[in-house]
């Protein structure tokens, strides 16, 4: 079982669907539609950011000029963060040798530009 399929399974009270979207991924009433084009990896972690709007959120967010739906969304991805790569995991990833970006995805399974801004969120890699 792929980690994809692990978190959908943690998860199953929440009706989880792929299907052609414009966007990567929704959540709305229990329901997250993730985009079924993408790479498994980006699936990966749009689904957890997804379940993080499941975890963290309340109504409608899709206005991002509002402040507090932009703080919403933060924490969804903060949450996805913590779950999909808690902080030790990065530091098992380097201790390992896997210090490029690409490498360090591949081994911790997950998007590249997500486990960026991962970096980013635990203050290990400056933007």
């Amino acid at each position: 079982m792929t980690k994809y399929e692990e978190l959908m399974a943690e998860y199953e009270h929440l009706h989880i669907e792929e299907r052609p979207m414009k966007n990567d991924g929704l959540y709305a009433d229990d329901c997250v539609w993730i985009n079924k084009n993408m790479t498994s990896s980006r699936k990966y972690c749009t689904l957890a950011e997804e379940i993080g709007h499941y975890e963290t959120s309340c109504g409608d967010i899709l206005d991002q000029s509002d402040a507090s739906n932009r703080k919403q969304e933060r924490l969804a991805r903060q949450w996805a963060y913590e779950k999909l790569i808690p902080i030790e995991n990065i530091h098992f990833a380097a201790s390992d040798g896997y210090t490029q970006l690409w490498e360090m995805a591949e081994y911790l399974d997950v998007d590249e530009a997500f486990l960026k801004e991962a970096l980013i969120y635990y203050r290990i890699l400056d933007i």
